[in-house]
């Protein structure tokens, strides 16, 4: 089997809010064309380590790379799908409007969408399950058609990589069905997915990889390879809801809170 290109090389990675780590000397290795989940308890760092790979927060030290080059130089191949909860979704606008706002990195702030900008994104609300809601108001949508507008709006932004905080959060069992089948295809189609995720026990129906974060990386790479009971535990701080070696059920437990980078997410 051939061996893939490296999308996203993490190494050293540290970040710290006034001087307190709360990501430290983190490796990351993400190959081309799959799904990695980035796992841990509230305060790990998740959201943070997403940031700062897309230079939205600056590291303390260490080295990231896409494709082999620094962030900014391969900014256009990079979607991002923030937290539902971090949007204004009172914003007085409609679907359409939202998902031709991902065009705007390609057309530059002056250009205005035109036509095929239209076109694209009328195409994504299809793949998305929300054409007919095109001319809605987005504070008219439930939470998880919201959720499907913004993974449009990241699909017309043609990335290679996309970057999704907890798609899952807040969304039915359709819409979560709908997003993973969207996920499997952009994975089919060698693009890669990096999404922080709070399920364990989809972790290995979903993703193909995963990175298990607890202010430091205390395991990443193949599920099948890191997705253990031990390195749970040791992530966790030891009381976490695990999946059983005989893959028959979950043992449920209410995680350790963490003190470790307290205040990130």
């Amino acid at each position: 089997m051939e061996e893939k290109h490296a999308a996203i090389e993490v190494a050293d990675l540290t970040v710290a809010y006034q001087e307190k780590p709360v990501l430290w000397d983190v490796d990351m290795y993400v190959p081309e064309g799959i799904l990695m989940a980035i796992v841990g308890p509230n305060g790990a760092g998740k959201t943070t380590l997403i940031k700062a790979i897309m230079g939205l927060i600056q590291p303390a030290a260490g080295q990231i790379s896409i494709y082999g080059k620094p962030f900014r130089e391969q900014r256009g191949l990079v979607g991002y799908v923030p937290q539902r909860g971090s949007v204004d979704w009172d914003f007085p606008t409609n679907v359409l409007d939202v998902v031709m706002m991902g065009r705007y990195g390609r057309l530059g702030w002056i250009r205005r969408p035109g036509r095929e900008e239209e076109r694209l994104a009328l195409e994504a609300l299809e793949k998305v399950g929300m054409a007919r809601y095109s001319e809605r108001q987005i504070s008219q949508l439930s939470g998880g058609q919201q959720q499907r507008v913004f993974l449009a709006r990241a699909l017309v932004q043609e990335a290679q990589i996309y970057f999704m905080d907890e798609p899952f959060q807040g969304v039915d069992a359709t819409t979560e069905r709908a997003i993973i089948t969207l996920l499997k295809e952009l994975s089919a189609a060698n693009k890669t997915v990096v999404a922080v995720h709070h399920d364990l026990q989809t972790v290995p129906e979903y993703f193909d990889y995963v990175t298990l974060l607890n202010v430091r990386c205390i395991a990443s790479g193949p599920v099948e390879q890191v997705f253990s009971e031990e390195n749970l535990r040791a992530t966790y701080g030891g009381r976490v809801a695990f999946l059983t070696a005989a893959g028959n059920g979950a043992e449920q437990v209410e995680p350790a809170a963490t003190t470790a980078g307290h205040g990130a997410i």
